[in-house]
């Protein structure tokens, strides 16, 4: 079977993949992601920058099947990604308290010379949050790795009112996106349950 490759350093994704009998490797892509600007759209942005994931890792693995993928939280024409401190976090989490925000994950597949991606979108409500709550939330949620700086898995639930759309894709990995894409490249997720 053909090496496949999850081009993420993502602990979630790896253990989505892992609900799946088929082998892979993780290895991280080093793509810049601020090399791709944000032209106000997130399904365009988050597939150019799973594109670029796995371009670069096709280059140091060029018969490999690639697997990437990037998850971003719009809301109201604004991108979050991962926050780069705690204040930061902060402050998304108050932007977002009480409202419906959208979560896109784009995935992209690379093998050879082809190359497929998709996105997923769902949609997500958060409940009014207390500045303490959210303080609390940051002390006890792990949130330095995450798109907006939130968990929707396990106590990190407390935060979420209303999910339309697919769970996983909040996760990081939508399922059935990447079911569809990794069929493209003859791999049947069907035979790997």
């Amino acid at each position: 079977m053909t090496r496949l490759i999850l081009g993420s350093q993502s602990p979630r994704r790896k253990e989505i993949l892992e609900y799946f009998s088929i082998p892979f490797e993780q290895i991280s892509s080093s793509f810049d992601e601020d090399s791709i600007a944000f032209q106000n759209n997130p399904e365009e942005y988050v597939c150019a920058i799973s594109q670029g994931k796995a371009e670069e890792l096709a280059r140091k693995f060029p018969k490999a099947i690639i697997l990437t993928a990037d998850t971003i939280v719009h809301k109201d024409g604004k991108v979050y990604g991962k926050p780069k401190n705690r204040e930061e976090a902060k402050d998304i989490l108050q932007q977002l308290a009480g409202h419906w925000h959208q979560v896109y994950t784009g995935v992209t597949v690379r093998h050879a010379k082809e190359h497929h991606s998709s996105f997923e979108r769902t949609q997500v409500l958060f409940h009014a949050l207390t500045p303490e709550e959210i303080d609390l939330y940051h002390d006890k949620i792990a949130w330095q790795d995450k798109a907006a700086g939130y968990a929707i898995q396990q106590n990190g639930s407390i935060i979420i009112r209303s999910i339309e759309g697919c769970y996983y894709n909040v996760l990081g990995l939508p399922v059935h996106t990447t079911k569809l894409l990794l069929a493209k490249v003859g791999i049947n997720l069907w035979e790997h349950l």
